[in-house]
């Protein structure tokens, strides 16, 4: 890590290179297209950010360490550093804090120059910085009051604290007695609410702006936050307040230790070691390009799982970092316990009036980890999911801040986690979101602004931006390979047949998205092309002939066509399949050493005969029992031949006993009751109009319940529960042998099946054009300013 200013201070250690810095990102300033020189360049620099963590410099907190006294000498700063850093650090316009003041921040600027004034008032130095810094507050202070300002966290109490020990201290301040007056108004209107709820998130956040109410905190319940290091909250400014009212020797030994790292000047947040990287690897992810990093995200999950054993304070005491390290580790296969999380699981936990605990970001990470539910018995994660979804929900709705740059990306963050749960995002939709509306300037806001390499880092987004348009590519060039392939096979010429290339190819593409995975984005779009052709040839497009017919040629495999086939249609459908199979099988030799080929034609005539058992049904009007219906349905509703096949095509070994195990069933299973179950909960309607039985119906018909409404939310919990076990299924590696590669597929295809059954009606026309064209035709394009 290390912290820059105009000049760099830095030092090395065992892990990593720290420094400190005012500069809080750059702006892309031309059209994102590198050549792949500058793209191997642009990888090698984001490796070296794994172990070099830039962090903003803290005028406010180094002010803050300025104010103590020497415990040797009481009329004497304890770190005169600090105190010439600042006399040498004063802006133009008489402010502390970044050079390149965002017009919103005025308040985070008040705040820092006040402090700064204090320090040099405290110590009688710096008469001219002094003045300035006074012109500069009192020019500024209706600031205070508006609205539209960014509040540092704890504003209101730490700013009306500083007025007052200003008053202490004799510095005059020229202000407005109604403003002061408003401001201890709400100060005080804060505190009183603060004291009546005696939760421990407001305990906390009391504890952690102390600095603001000084000689009227209760010491000794603050120090009750104090970590193994030293320090309270990780905060200079709040360890230095403690240290000044309290000698305490552990804070002492907190801010040496500090100020040895980085010199005369502190960030607002330190140690600041793990939640850096773990949100480079969460960036890293959601921009797609994690597989250009795979040895250092696994070199910062291995740490962070060490960390994790041994109770790191950095990871449990905040409620951000323990619920994206708890996300993070459980979803790449790591066995941890969601019980870290029971602290945040209740809403009162967040200070109601924004203050420390109360952080959007923070909210948004505890949300995003309760959809990490695997096991039954979680409820810690079904509170958390509760109240969080709550509270995001409220916050967006009480917000105009989407106009707001500084807040936009949070805001679409939130935005997006509510509209697409985890469960129901495909990767490539979800990366080119995270591209567009990637903050290359982020900003992040605590007591004071700040800002980091790992945050809104340029590099990242050119390096995305060019990934995401060269998989464009070779999606573009494989999908034209797929529309000459259903010309060839004539499939388009079959009348009955509805025409889904498109949607089949992008489910492939927009999950299977790895340019080297081609085989199996072929195999899956093919396959699902074939399945969607044969769905209608049983239901409307074949007599029962041609569909006995069709199953008996897929049995013999070796026919001749033009005297075995009963009908043209029959041909079309046969040569395609089995010339698909033979494909299939001959690919699957490069990466499985075997052909698959009976195997593949196994999975087929699965699922045809289960699909001539529905045509049976119908045509002798039969009710099957639930248990029957559902044996055949999860085979009938066709994902057989579309994930599995290409289960051999992903990389890892394949072998019979695997494909024959009681896991791999179960994983197929699962997937395919869930879309069996959502699809049947969509077409209810549509079905019982055209005399068709499904689930719904079912239910109904054997006295489950006579309310459709009623059955379907019993349907939507047996989903919930199929999708929770088939997930926990996918990320358990002890005790599995089906290849994590492979059992990702399922939930691959799970989240396809879930977005698409989102909506009541489903995804529209419309949406399929957008989707399809974002994902595979629509190149992203980045203005430089």
């Amino acid at each position: 890590m290390s912290l820059f200013h105009p000049h760099t201070l830095s030092f090395r250690c065992s892990t990593s290179s720290i420094s400190v810095s005012m500069d809080c990102g750059a702006k892309l300033t031309t059209n994102t297209h590198t050549n792949g020189l500058n793209f191997e360049g642009t990888k090698e620099r984001i490796k070296k950010m794994f172990d070099h963590i830039e962090l903003s410099v803290s005028s406010y907190d180094t002010a803050w360490v300025a104010m103590v006294p020497s415990p040797n000498s009481p009329g004497n700063p304890c770190f005169p550093g600090c105190l010439q850093w600042l006399l040498e650090n004063q802006l133009s316009d008489g402010s502390w804090g970044p050079p390149h003041r965002y017009p919103l921040l005025t308040k985070d600027s008040l705040s820092s120059t006040l402090a700064c004034v204090l320090a040099l008032r405290r110590w009688g130095v710096g008469i001219e910085q002094m003045t300035k810094g006074l012109q500069f507050i009192e020019s500024h202070f209706g600031s205070i009051s508006d609205e539209n300002q960014h509040t540092p966290v704890g504003f209101d109490i730490i700013f009306s604290g500083m007025i007052e020990y200003a008053k202490d201290l004799n510095l005059n301040l020229l202000l407005r007695s109604t403003d002061v007056d408003a401001m201890f108004h709400k100060r005080d209107l804060e505190l009183r609410s603060c004291h009546k709820e005696s939760s421990k998130g407001m305990q906390a956040y009391l504890a952690y702006v102390s600095e603001g109410i000084g000689k009227h905190q209760d010491w000794g319940m603050v120090m009750k936050y104090q970590q193994k290091n030293g320090s309270l909250f990780n905060s200079p400014s709040t360890t230095a307040a403690a240290l000044a009212h309290t000698q305490n020797a552990g804070c002492l030994y907190y801010l040496n230790a500090l100020l040895e790292k980085f010199g005369n000047a502190v960030p607002t947040l330190y140690p600041f070691h793990l939640c850096p990287r773990l949100s480079m690897v969460e960036t890293i992810e959601s921009l797609g390009i994690g597989e250009h990093f795979r040895k250092e995200i696994t070199s910062v999950l291995d740490e962070t799982y060490r960390c994790w054993l041994q109770g790191e304070e950095e990871i449990f005491l905040d409620p951000a970092t323990c619920a994206l390290a708890f996300r993070i580790l459980r979803v790449n296969g790591y066995d941890i316990s969601s019980e870290p999380l029971t602290g945040f699981a209740e809403e009162h936990f967040f200070n109601s009036l924004g203050g420390y605990l109360k952080d959007l970001g923070a909210a948004l990470e505890l949300f995003r980890a309760s959809q990490m539910m695997i096991h039954p018995d979680e409820q810690v994660l079904e509170k958390q999911n509760s109240w969080t979804s709550h509270f995001l929900k409220q916050e967006l709705s009480n917000s105009s801040m989407s106009a707001d740059k500084l807040r936009k990306y949070i805001i679409q963050k939130v935005n997006d986690a509510l509209e697409f749960p985890h469960y129901a995002s495909l990767e490539r939709l979800v990366h080119r979101r995270n591209i567009e509306n990637y903050a290359v300037d982020n900003i992040r806001m605590l007591k004071t602004s700040y800002c980091s390499s790992s945050i809104g880092n340029k590099d990242l987004l050119r390096l995305a931006v060019e990934d995401f348009n060269a998989c464009q590519s070779i999606y573009r060039e494989e999908l034209k390979q797929l529309e000459r392939w259903v010309q060839e096979n004539r499939l388009d010429k079959l009348k009955f047949a509805r025409q889904k290339l498109a949607y089949c190819y992008f489910s492939a593409a927009a999950t299977i998205f790895s340019p080297e995975l081609s085989d199996a984005r072929i195999s899956w779009a093919k396959n699902g092309v074939l399945t969607t052709v044969v769905d209608d040839f049983f239901d409307v497009g074949g007599s029962e002939d041609e569909l006995l017919n069709l199953i008996q040629l897929v049995e013999k495999h070796d026919v001749d066509v033009s005297i075995q086939c009963c009908s043209e249609q029959v041909e079309i459908l046969f040569l395609a399949l089995r010339s698909t199979i033979s494909e299939i099988g001959e690919k699957a030799i490069a990466w499985q050493g075997r052909n698959v080929k009976t195997h593949v034609t196994e999975i087929w005539l699965d699922l045809l005969r289960s699909m001539l058992q529905e045509a049976q049904w119908l045509k002798n009007k039969s009710v099957p029992t639930m248990d029957e219906y559902m044996t055949n349905g999860y085979v009938s509703f066709a994902l057989g031949p579309v994930i599995l096949p290409a289960l051999y095509l992903v990389g890892p070994s394949l072998s019979e006993g695997v494909v024959k195990s009681p896991e791999y069933n179960l994983l197929f299973k699962l997937v395919s009751t869930c879309g069996r179950l959502l699809n049947d909960i969509h077409s209810f309607k549509r079905e019982s109009m055209e005399g068709k039985l499904n689930a719904v119906s079912l239910h109904i018909i054997h006295g489950t319940s006579a309310v459709t409404e009623d059955v379907n939310k019993e349907m939507k919990r047996l989903v919930h529960d199929r999708r929770r076990e088939l997930l926990r299924l996918v990320l358990q590696e002890n005790g599995s042998i089906v290849p994590s590669a492979c059992k990702e597929l399922f939930w691959k295809m799970s989240k396809v099946l879930h977005l698409f059954y989102m909506k009541d009606d489903g995804f529209s026309s419309h949406e399929m054009i957008n989707v399809v064209k974002a994902v595979i035709h629509e190149p992203i394009y980045l203005d430089e300013q």
